[in-house]
């Protein structure tokens, strides 16, 4: 490959890069300016303000990390093994236990059972 086609490579990159840019500013622009105003009462806000407001909200709600995939379902399955380590060294009566506590606060219908069905669960006596 010739230091030409690397060039025009990187230059179409740079390229899209920056439309891609100029596309979010002034679709964030366009949104805050038909939105703010007439919910909040806010002022319309200028393109320089519109990629202030971007950074900030990168800074606030998305850090520079460096784009973790799957970053909320693995804390999710981080979670969910930490719990079930903690479960597997209770009793199973705590265990009961601590589900009712939890159905009973969160209305939560299994929280992680398996459904019973007609062959596990025991034959209902007439009264």
């Amino acid at each position: 490959m010739d230091r030409k086609f690397w060039l025009l490579r990187g230059l179409r990159f740079f390229f899209f890069a920056a439309l891609f840019v100029a596309v979010v500013g002034f679709a964030t622009q366009a949104l805050w300016n038909w939105l703010m105003p007439a919910l909040f009462r806010l002022p319309a806000i200028t393109l320089g303000q519109t990629y202030g407001l971007l950074l900030l909200s990168r800074i606030l709600f998305g850090g520079f990390r460096g784009g973790q995939p799957g970053g909320w379902a693995r804390k999710r399955r981080e979670w969910k093994q930490r719990m079930a380590g903690r479960m597997e060294h209770l009793s199973p009566e705590a265990r009961e236990k601590f589900r009712q506590q939890m159905q009973s606060r969160c209305g939560m219908a299994s929280w992680g059972r398996r459904p019973e069905t007609a062959a596990e669960t025991p034959a209902q006596q007439p009264a």
